[in-house]
């Protein structure tokens, strides 16, 4: 890591020293002399909650301070720099560890966007003080190169998870296969295909670049024409904004300190439990809070920094969801079902296999899961089709008198985002020479997903990604997953018994993978349009990141594969989505005959009750919604377990009581608290690692046991 900074700064020395010619370099890295006026910005932490929320009007990032001064914009290579993308490959490493570990320990994922923005303006802030502080003249840190960089660590380490390291590609593997039961039906004797480095990279290479081109040509009509507000594009915005003014600066700096002082001290936490952990359920992670019978059922807090941390950042309704279902999971339920081994399932098979316990709860899990993606894909689409039908019947207005009321900064951003002009022609060029390399790469890699299989894929995702797009820009729910689980069920029916499973899994890659990134290109467009960056500088940003996370991503989920026991049911590494998909895939090829017996019913039942929840929780009023739990988060403690949800309860409280004692301090601190403390625990994980594998065991087991 030191050496890139040295590398950043000998080329952020040769750029701007009077001994370099200018000539000699290249147009990103000259000196640019003129000065850049700044100008206030609005971004409230009102606005970003309200941005998150989804609600109210689109806030204005950047105020009238003059309408008679345009701030100047760089040019869109000055706003690539060299110290930005080793920026972003620091910040993207570090990020997509701590994705692995939430994907590869319970599945539940926060939004980091705010952090990536946060971690950025903290180092090239950083940066350009130190070479102040040494004499060394730098470039100007703007928020039109703050928003690249926080644009190439997103997308970066979105490859963590979108890739499916914790879902649909570690299901491939033979752990996964064998925890399916190798003699169940559907499931194939020998389709698995174990992780490895080249197959991975190369796979996320041919598929990921497709998502930046098929939307291309639209991106003026979705974030201009249709004002769509993607609000977490947006609430993005207003952070980066609020960062690039003075009001903007103090903030920050009290961010900053609140950041490393919780990342120094989850650091040195998850450093101090290490040495506890010397044997089989050791340490803080095993502790029994509430006593061992509750232990047992896994009710208990195991002191994860990573979780009271995602818990600060996710909504109360989140974590009291998550609770909800381990309480009706583990605490009901799995008692009341083990009360019928030997007569529902057989008494003489391993509570791991997909014949006994287990296969409850997993196909239990899935029915919530299809449940209430199900309904949000219907609602999704419905109210996309009436948006579009709203759009179409305005074009028939005339709105000159509303033309005249634009201000001056709408027209500046406007202006801004589509004078660099993308050409169409490379769009559809590069979109159609990247599926044929698709078409003929993904069949050699995967004897099972056949070309014709790819074809469709790649056909539909222009139509899938728009509605995405759309239905992201109203909502910010993105529906990437549930496009992927159709696509699952569909090819995994298609390639029948022999190949449904391999062909199931590898299209719901696919598809996931060309949907989500269009959608995520679109909020960085957003997020750019409001702070007067250049569409061609974050598409080149997205694209330079994307090509780090194909690299980053599959390198460090090997790490995590090789030092740690992954996807093991009884231990830390679960990876529970894993085993989802993989009896989703079973489940498209066999249909209801792989269910264990009754299971069907609690199945039906389950996905009954995930819609029902969603009608009530829609067309309840406004002020009952918030007591309504979401199906999606009871349905993760089925498989993993309630000590996770506890974690992220105390969160919530920590913000709870934070906010009684200082609102003004909890609204402007939390986020930065809570990305510290997930940040501290996540990169401890890269030493520990490292550690494993070198054979360096922790030294002390602390285990508790009933008493004589």
């Amino acid at each position: 890591l030191w050496s890139s900074y040295i590398v950043a700064f000998v080329l952020e020395w040769c750029c701007y020293s009077p001994a370099c010619g200018e000539s000699l370099l290249p147009r990103w890295c000259r000196r640019r002399t003129a000065s850049m006026e700044v100008t206030p910005a609005r971004g409230s932490a009102t606005e970003i909650e309200q941005c998150e929320a989804g609600g109210g009007e689109e806030p204005e990032p950047v105020p009238a301070a003059s309408a008679q001064h345009e701030e100047r914009v760089p040019p869109w290579r000055e706003q690539i720099t060299a110290r930005g993308l080793v920026a972003a490959l620091l910040i993207g490493f570090v990020l997509t560890v701590i994705i692995l570990k939430l994907a590869l320990s319970t599945g539940i994922i926060p939004t980091l966007n705010v952090s990536a923005a946060l971690l950025a303006f903290l180092a090239l802030r950083g940066w350009t003080h130190v070479l102040g502080r040494l004499g060394v003249p730098s470039r100007a840190f703007t928020r039109q190169e703050n928003t690249v960089v926080q644009t190439c660590a997103v997308a970066c380490y979105t490859m963590g998870f979108g890739g499916g390291f914790g879902s649909s590609l570690l299901a491939l593997n033979k752990k996964t296969y064998e925890l399916a039961g190798v003699s169940t039906p559907g499931n194939a004797p020998g389709s698995y295909k174990e992780p490895g480095f080249g197959w991975m990279a190369g796979f996320l290479l041919a598929i990921s670049f497709v998502g930046l081109l098929n939307l291309l040509p639209l991106r003026k009509a979705l974030v201009i024409d249709y004002k769509l507000t993607y609000p977490s594009g947006t609430a993005t915005a207003v952070l980066i904004n609020g960062f690039h003014t003075p009001q903007g600066e103090k903030n920050a700096k009290m961010q900053v300190r609140g950041f490393v002082r919780s990342f120094v001290i989850s650091l040195l936490w998850s450093f101090f439990q290490w040495f506890y952990t010397g044997g089989q359920s050791c340490g803080f992670l095993q502790f029994p809070t509430f006593g061992l019978k509750a232990w047992k059922q896994t009710f208990f807090f195991d002191f994860s920094l990573t979780y009271v941390g995602a818990g600060m950042i996710c909504s109360h309704l989140v974590n009291l969801s998550t609770l909800f279902g381990a309480v009706l999971s583990w605490g009901i339920m799995w008692p009341l079902i083990s009360k019928q081994k030997g007569i529902w399932y057989p008494a003489n098979v391993p509570e791991s296999s997909m014949t006994s316990l287990f296969g409850y709860k997993s196909f239990m899990c899935v029915a919530l899961i299809m449940g209430d993606g199900l309904y949000h894909f219907i609602k999704l689409t419905g109210i996309t089709a009436k948006s579009l039908h709203a759009q179409s019947n305005r074009k028939h207005v005339k709105r000159a008198a509303n033309e005249d009321t634009v201000s001056f900064h709408d027209l500046q951003r406007n202006e801004v985002f589509t004078r660099e002009y993308i050409p169409n022609w490379l769009a559809y060029a590069g979109y159609a020479s990247l599926s044929i390399i698709a078409i003929i790469v993904i069949p050699i890699m995967f004897r099972q997903a056949k070309w014709y299989y790819v074809v469709v894929a790649y056909v539909l995702a222009p139509v899938l990604g728009f509605s995405n797009a759309y239905g992201t820009g109203l909502t910010d729910m993105s529906m990437s997953y549930n496009y992927g689980k159709i696509a699952l069920f569909i090819f995994a029916a298609w390639g029948g018994k022999d190949d449904g499973v391999i062909a199931g899994l590898v299209g719901c890659a696919i598809v996931k993978q060309l949907v989500q990134v269009s959608a995520d290109l679109m909020h960085d467009y957003k997020t750019g349009h409001l702070t007067l960056t250049s569409p061609r500088s974050l598409l080149v940003g997205q694209a330079i990141g994307t090509v780090m996370g194909c690299i980053v991503a599959p390198s460090t989920f090997l790490l995590f594969y090789k030092a740690f026991d992954i996807g093991n049911p009884d231990g830390y590494w679960k990876a529970p989505y894993a085993l989802i998909y993989r009896n989703m895939a079973i489940l498209g090829v066999e249909g209801f005959s792989a269910l264990p017996k009754r299971c069907l019913e609690l199945s039906v039942a389950c996905f009954a009750f995930s819609v029902l929840v969603n009608l009530v929780r829609d067309f309840s009023p406004q002020k009952y919604r918030n007591y309504v739990p979401l199906p999606m988060a009871m349905a993760v403690p089925f498989l993993v377990g309630a000590n996770f949800a506890i974690d992220m309860c105390v969160g919530s409280l920590v913000v709870l009581a934070w906010h009684k004692m200082s609102r003004k301090e909890a609204t402007l601190l939390m986020p930065a608290v809570a990305s510290g403390f997930i940040c501290g625990d996540g990169i401890w994980m890269f030493p520990s690692s490292l550690l494993s594998l070198a054979k360096v065991n922790p030294p002390i087991c602390m285990k508790f046991t009933p008493g004589s």
